[in-house]
């Protein structure tokens, strides 16, 4: 379980992360990572969706992409809003390949979220 700090939990944090942010996407997740400089930590929150399977299956990416996400926190060094989007087939994906699709996406919206 993430802190509660570091976790998105308004809807309208959940909405202007997604309108604001710089969005990047790979086959099965969509990472919204939006700078927030007031903020005292990184939040992170995620949307996973029905059409990504059962309920079982939404909770084991739900539990998959919290744990990436713990990971992430310990070398982050920006203060940002994170939304990670689950596309369907998530649920089908080994651990590997979804830590390495989260992790290539998170590196690439930090990057662009830079340049902006």
């Amino acid at each position: 379980m993430l802190a509660r700090e570091n976790r998105l939990l308004s809807a309208d944090d959940f909405r202007s992360t997604m309108k604001q942010g710089r969005k990047v996407g790979s086959d099965h997740i969509v990472i919204y990572l939006k700078r927030d400089e007031a903020s005292p930590h990184a939040r992170f929150g995620f949307v996973v969706a029905k059409t990504v399977g059962g309920a079982v299956q939404r909770n084991l990416v739900k539990r998959r992409l919290r744990a990436m996400s713990r990971q992430a926190l310990q070398t982050l060094e920006i203060k940002a809003d994170v939304v990670v989007r689950a596309l369907p087939g998530a649920a089908s994906l080994e651990w590997s390949k979804l830590q390495s699709e989260f992790e290539s996406g998170f590196a690439a919206a930090i990057k662009k979220s830079a340049r902006a």
